[in-house]
């Protein structure tokens, strides 16, 4: 049977609503045309229009000009709550664009979460604060697999192999010291020549994907002329340094990590001929035009100008 569906809902625009709140609020329809810039009878024709279309009186004449009638100001509440959020969501749509809104996901590991990494994410929300960021603990071949699959929209990691469709950028270099007992009697030395390392026990990090810090140590003995005495293999910088503390040897570190204060444990320089430092690195998609990997990326590298650590 035609005709017993429901009703439309009348279809009213932005225009028609800010009209209505520039005349309730001015309660003159002369008054509103001039703070509108338009003529008083399109502004007549416009509040008539939207009273039609929701089929109540809006206004009601006196002799100054017009007031609200009951159902206008239940109106005038809603057409500003409507108005206010349009705006905002114009304000938020302009602000993703920029990337200046929005979530970002960051994978981390192990010794950059001491130091570098905290103090280049605490300069990026300062930048962006309506920015949230979500950190990820993951080891480097969870860091390619979540990125090659959108879950996460930057990694921090060391000593990267080219991987196909992601970009390895160098941040910021970081020198390395060493993590030695009290009581050891390298713990004298204002800094720590890599050749005194030769017949030392040796902790080294991390176990998982290669290249990684562990080569990088291997490297640098072979650059000296010997083979490291390897006492043990561990995961991350925590256990290497913990281990160091209960008589396991000693272990290279990146400055980041001697932030972390282990009883019996101190930190020396170590020089090496080659020198002694280690890159941290930032890692992307390479096809990732987004607004907010750019905004992050720039906010980076100029923290990262700003941090010493040489």
């Amino acid at each position: 049977m035609e005709g017993c569906g429901p009703a439309e809902s009348p279809t009213v625009e932005l225009r028609h609503l800010r009209y209505f709140i520039c005349v309730a609020e001015e309660k003159n329809i002369g008054r509103a045309a001039l703070r509108l810039h338009i003529s008083q009878p399109p502004l007549t024709r416009q509040i008539q229009q939207l009273e039609d279309q929701i089929g109540v009186q809006l206004f009601r004449r006196t002799n100054r000009g017009v007031e609200l009638t009951d159902a206008g100001r239940v109106l005038y509440d809603d057409a500003r709550a409507i108005l206010g959020m349009t705006e905002r969501a114009a304000e938020r749509s302009s602000k993703a664009a920029q990337g200046l809104l929005g979530r970002v996901d960051v994978a981390i590991f192990g010794s950059g979460i001491f130091g570098a990494i905290p103090r280049l994410m605490r300069a990026f929300r300062a930048e962006h604060p309506d920015v949230s960021i979500f950190l990820h603990n993951m080891v480097k071949d969870e860091q390619i697999d979540a990125l090659r699959h959108g879950r996460i929209t930057l990694a921090f990691n060391r000593l990267m192999r080219p991987v196909d469709g992601l970009v390895s950028e160098a941040l910021l270099t970081e020198p390395l010291f060493v993590a030695i007992p009290t009581d050891s009697p390298l713990a004298g030395h204002t800094a720590v020549p890599m050749n005194a390392l030769e017949q030392v026990p040796l902790v080294l990090f991390p176990t998982g994907a290669r290249p990684s810090f562990i080569d990088r140590v291997h490297d640098m003995c072979r650059a000296c002329g010997y083979a490291p005495v390897v006492a043990q293999e561990v995961g991350d910088v925590v256990h290497a340094v913990a281990l160091v503390a209960t008589g396991f040897g000693v272990t290279l570190v990146p400055r980041s990590a001697t932030s972390m204060a282990l009883p019996g444990i101190v930190y020396r320089p170590l020089h090496h001929p080659m020198g002694a430092h280690v890159d941290l690195c930032c890692i992307y998609r390479h096809d990732d035009d987004s607004p907010i990997l750019r905004s992050l990326l720039a906010s980076m590298r100029k923290a990262s100008r700003e941090l010493s650590f040489a």
